[in-house]
Order: C-alpha cells, then structure tokens, then sequence
C-alpha cells in the first residue's frame, strides 16, 4: 500500500478564550489536526506514517491519540524523546487572532533520522507547528533524497519566540531556498505578507524556485491556488459560510491536509482545494482533534 509520511509535532494544547462559558480547556493541538485531516480524506489504498517527536511525559496519551487513526501504517508510532513534550498557551483574542506561548524541548530531525525512515514512503506532508521540525539543511537533504511529493505548510517557519515563549511573526530568512524544498506549499495571509508586500511576485518566487502549487488561505473568504502551467493558473474557491462557528483551531491544517489527500487520490486541484475548505468549515464545528477524524468523515462522537 503506498504510504504518507507526517511530519510535524504533536502539541499539548491550553486553551484560553475560545469559550468563556467553558474556561480553560487542555486537548491535543498541532500536528494532530492534520492526522485527523488525513485519516478521513485519503483514498482507502493509502495508509499514514507518522515521523514525530513526542515528550517522553506525553508519549502513552502520543500513541491513545494514534490508535484512533483508521489509516495508520501497521505498527507506526511516534518518535520518543527523552525530554518535556511541545506545550502551547492560546489566548483567543477573536474567532482569526490569538496569541501563542510555547514551551517544550522535542529536538528537530536531521538527515541521517530521516533518510532511513522516507525510503520506503511514497509522499510527504511537512507541517511547521513548532518551527522547529528540521533546519534548512535538513529539508533540503529531504528534497535531494526523497523522489516522491512534499507537501509543506511553512506556518511556524514564519512565527519567531521571544524570551517567554511568545509567538511572533517574523519574515522568513532564506526564504527562496526553502520554497526550493517543496512541491506544494501553503502559507494564510498573515504568513504572506511576512515573505513580501507584493501576492503575485511572491507567487513568481514560489513557482520559479520549483514548487509547483502556491495555496494560501483566507479564513472564511476560502482559500487562493497558484499552480505552474503555461500560462500559470490562479483561482479563489471560495469557503462554505459557518453561520455559527464553534472552534477555529486548526482549520489550516485540516485544510492542507485534506488537499493533499485528495490530490494523492487523483482529484483535479480545484476539486481538492474544495474538498479542503469544506474540511475547514467542518472543523470549526467541532472541538479539538480527538474524535475530529470521525466528524470529518459526517459520524456521530461521542462527547
């Protein structure tokens, strides 16, 4: 069966303001939203392979998490790591601004790690939750040693930390050299304007350094392709309208990873940046990651 590798980290969510009603609430963030993505919307001929660091504090609830997947590689599991897990402080300021705090110390992968584990893995989904999943000159190992699609959500490549673990976004040094690592990438239109003032030149970087879709998302306005061609192709698909939206957490990366599982399955490009929106707008009716997969896939959770 051909096989995703996920690459990304598995986050220890606190959750403040998203429900005054409800307080604070701690569940799984991060990379997880992605799995749930990907579990409900690859074709069933594909399976998951995560490549994940995980805390040796929270690696029994790391592999609970996993075993709630349908599309999981017989005996995959996370990496564990002899240190305190990625932990996350969110401070909704609206439904779209929050404010991130991190605390953690899962260690980046480096080439001589990864190689061995992609050999046998057909297509990769690289998610930058923590910023902190691999250096440029691992990612551009990956890119020489790995044949098959990369999929790349550069997120957190663009939030810098301050001393006390606040988030900030910041532009993206090298910039040029990492789109070199990816053949799809995604960024949201914050992440944008951190890698220049100007959508269409930042396209003609993107394309022209090898990749060969640009997909930036727009919160409830949907989402923007950019795709190689002669001539080149954008479009906007729009996002199904949420009369009342529950949760924004992690939309981005169920978004992303929906897409990608569609275009593993053969789906045209405008069909899998549907299928993703509709993704998106499914998530922000429900609450965290655990049990998101199934409500992807339209089944009844138990609460």
């Amino acid at each position: 069966m051909p096989k995703v590798g996920v690459i990304g980290s598995l986050v220890w969510d606190e959750i403040h303001g998203r429900d005054p009603a409800t307080g604070v609430i701690e569940e799984w963030g991060g990379v997880a939203y992605a799995l749930a993505g990907l579990d409900a919307h690859l074709s069933s001929e594909w399976e998951i392979v995560p490549l994940i660091k995980v805390g040796s504090d929270l690696a029994g609830e790391a592999r609970e998490f996993l075993s709630t997947l349908r599309r999981l590689a017989p005996g995959a599991r996370c990496v564990e790591v002899p240190v305190p897990n990625n932990r996350v402080v969110l401070y909704y300021q609206s439904a779209e601004r929050r404010c991130e705090r991190m605390a953690g110390g899962v260690p980046a992968w480096n080439w001589p790690e990864l190689g061995p584990m992609v050999a046998d893995l057909d297509a990769l989904y690289v998610n930058f939750l923590s910023g902190f999943e691999m250096c440029l000159g691992t990612a551009e190992s990956l890119r020489r040693g790995f044949a098959g699609p990369i999929y790349g959500d550069l997120h957190s490549l663009l939030l810098g930390m301050q001393g006390d673990g606040v988030r900030v976004l910041q532009p993206l040094p090298n910039a040029a050299s990492w789109f070199g690592c990816f053949d799809l990438i995604q960024v949201n239109e914050d992440e944008m304007n951190q890698l220049g003032p100007d959508p269409m030149a930042l396209a003609a970087d993107v394309l022209g350094a090898g990749v060969t879709t640009l997909l930036v998302t727009l919160g409830p306005r949907g989402a923007v392709y950019v795709t190689e061609g002669n001539p080149i192709t954008t479009a906007l698909v729009p996002a199904e309208i949420i009369a009342d939206p529950t949760d924004p957490t992690g939309c981005g990366d169920v978004f992303g990873a929906a897409v990608f599982a569609r275009l593993l399955a053969g789906d045209p490009l405008p069909a899998a940046v549907a299928a993703g929106n509709r993704a998106g707008a499914r998530n922000v009716s429900f609450r965290g990651a655990s049990g998101l997969a199934q409500h992807l896939r339209g089944e009844l959770v138990a609460p």
